[in-house]
């Protein structure tokens, strides 16, 4: 572990340092490094505020970056700022991602393909059976899942993951020393040997319930599909719903019964505009996953034409509007649409709804999103 990265560490572990003061204090100084040496008047004129500069002064007598990156060291976890490339992509898009993280086991590029699936610590037969169902249908389809590792819901859904051979994530809101509800121990552990259970919250780190509403903007932060299997209507899987509508991510609640408590939460979440989950397949649809099964059967090189090859340039593994195409090609509307239709035929292309397309990669090369 370098030393620039032992002073992440140590900052993280400063109260009031947050996002928002990490960015203004890289910005003001260039590394985090010396943002810890700087002078209490340098600080100061950083705009952190006085109470930050002041917890700061104060964390430098007690905090030591050394010790703190040698204690990570020894715990056998790896950690990831904003500076590695390894550093989860869709998390570093989030207003706001967390400027450290904390890893058991190992993030993969593929698991930019997650969905979250989170709900009540109580669920009934009915909310068990689907979140077991779809945890295995999505590890089946090479689909990771995400959740928070609590019990019910979140702990089935992990479950279901690992028994189906596929990988999962567990976000923690404690440090990865303290795991939370301890009964998930071996749980943790099977995560983290074909996934990875991760946290923002240093090492020792409590699991205090004021961590855990925090914790879930990292469980959709890091899933391009939010599932709330079942909620009541205080449940804190509806935080990560919220969550995730402001990160821009599908959000999906299984409707239940009207009778039952802990189909409400996620009832009104479809009354609020969730998209109801009414088949396993939706998910998958939503995350056009059609595109990289289909992918094995794309030929291997771009077309001729060279107003379908411009086309091709403007697409890529995200959903992309006919209208934004349109102003991105400078195409006649006439003219493009054609294209898309000759491209869709050779299997270069896919509509996946609502007039949206995505590129399928070559034949033998790994899909990835541009």
């Amino acid at each position: 572990m370098g030393d620039e990265k032992a002073y992440w560490l140590a900052l993280s572990r400063v109260g009031g340092i947050g996002a928002v003061r990490f960015r203004v204090l890289l910005d003001a100084f260039g590394s985090i490094d010396a943002a810890w040496h700087a002078s209490s008047e340098a600080l100061r004129g950083s705009g952190i505020g006085p109470a930050a500069v002041s917890a700061l002064v104060e964390g430098r007598t007690r905090i030591d970056p050394a010790g703190e990156a040698q204690r990570v060291r020894e715990s056998g976890y790896t950690v990831l700022t904003w500076l590695d490339e390894g550093y989860p992509d869709r998390l570093r898009e989030i207003a706001q991602p967390p400027p450290v993280l904390y890893v058991w086991g190992s993030i993969e590029a593929g698991d930019r393909w997650a969905v979250a699936v989170v709900g009540t610590r109580k669920p009934s037969a009915y909310g068990t059976s689907v979140a077991r169902d779809l945890g295995r249908y999505l590890a089946g389809n090479g689909v990771v899942v995400v959740s928070g590792m609590a019990r019910g819901i979140d702990g089935l859904a992990h479950q279901a993951a690992l028994e189906a051979g596929g990988r999962t994530l567990a976000v923690l809101g404690s440090g990865l020393d303290q795991i939370y509800p301890p009964e998930h121990r071996s749980l943790a552990a099977r995560i983290a040997s074909s996934g990875a259970v991760v946290s923002d919250y240093p090492l020792g780190t409590k699991p205090d319930a004021a961590n855990f509403p925090p914790r879930n903007r990292i469980i959709s932060g890091l899933a391009a599909v939010v599932v709330i299997v079942e909620a009541g209507e205080g449940s804190g899987a509806l935080i990560t719903a919220d969550f995730g509508a402001e990160q821009g991510r599908d959000v999906f609640a299984v409707p239940g019964s009207i009778y039952s408590r802990s189909s409400r939460g996620a009832l009104r979440l479809i009354e609020n505009g969730a998209r109801p989950m009414v088949g396993l397949e939706d998910v998958l649809e939503a995350l056009n996953m059609e595109a990289a099964v289909l992918a094995d059967h794309t030929p291997t090189r771009l077309p001729d034409d060279e107003t379908e090859r411009a086309v091709v340039a403007c697409l890529s593994g995200d959903p992309v509007h006919v209208d934004e195409l349109h102003a991105r090609s400078g195409l006649p509307v006439a003219k493009l649409t054609a294209a898309l239709a000759m491209l869709e035929l050779k299997g270069l292309a896919r509509q996946v709804g609502g007039m949206h397309y995505v590129r399928l990669r070559e034949a033998g090369a790994p899909y990835r999103i541009d």
